[in-house]
């Protein structure tokens, strides 16, 4: 098994340090800054083997320069975005089986937020790297890729194991959840779901992760054809890719 340590970055950004235990590799997913990664891996005196990009935008990738000659990992991202990213040692694809160490991780094309955007699951350890795709009881905002491609994207992540715990990019939860409520008010899990996660952030505790069980049950990007919310935004006549676009639209002017 593996150990994952949350960095919160900037205001609101996440990086991910995934420990190998059985082979002693260090994995970075993200490095949205480099300060507070390389104070991590110094008081701990640890190597950094392994970068993993999910996607493009700076607050995703402005460390990794630093972190690069100071620490020498090997970077990998998506083949299909390398134009925009840093230099990558190892360009993968969906479909790809990645093996660092001990550990096997897969490959999803996840468009939407950005094309080229990709995550990364290790199967073993129940655990998925999302970047800005699938979130804490929200989704990515579509800054490249459509409604369609989101949803598409949304969907395979649906398909994974539901007790998958999802590492994703950001904390968003509060307004993600003032959100949610407001297009699914009848939800009592989401309800619930409510009280439990604000009492995490007033202690200072991440809403990261969560399950993908959790999300099924709360998330309205992954519920558009749910009859509660359908019925409550009067959208029972559209397809799911429509009622998807309504919700996303919804949120972005929420």
């Amino acid at each position: 098994m593996s150990s994952i340590e949350i960095i919160p970055c900037l205001s609101d950004n996440y990086a991910y340090i995934i420990k190998d235990d059985q082979t002693n590799k260090n994995i970075l997913v993200d490095a949205p800054e480099h300060a507070p990664i390389e104070r991590y891996l110094d008081e701990n005196a640890m190597s950094l083997d392994f970068i993993l990009i999910t996607h493009h935008h700076g607050d995703h990738i402005d460390g990794i320069n630093h972190l690069k000659l100071k620490y020498t990992p090997k970077i990998i991202g998506a083949k299909r975005d390398k134009h925009r990213l840093p230099p990558l040692d190892i360009e993968v694809e969906e479909g790809t089986e990645l093996s660092i160490g001990s550990k096997k991780f897969d490959i999803y094309d996840v468009d939407g937020h950005t094309l080229g955007h990709i995550a990364y699951s290790l199967l073993d350890d129940r655990a998925l790297f999302t970047g800005d795709s699938l979130m804490v009881m929200g989704c990515g905002r579509l800054f490249e890729g459509t409604p369609d491609d989101m949803w598409k994207s949304l969907k395979k992540l649906k398909g994974l194991p539901k007790d998958i715990m999802i590492y994703s990019g950001h904390e968003y939860t509060k307004s993600n959840i003032e959100f949610a409520l407001s297009v699914d008010p009848e939800n009592e899990k989401l309800t619930a779901r409510r009280t439990k996660e604000l009492e995490r952030l007033q202690r200072g505790i991440p809403t990261v992760p969560s399950t993908l069980r959790e999300e099924l049950d709360t998330n309205p990007f992954l519920r558009e054809s749910d009859p509660l919310i359908a019925d409550h935004l009067d959208m029972t006549n559209l397809d799911p890719i429509s009622r998807f676009a309504k919700i996303r639209a919804l949120k972005d002017n929420f």
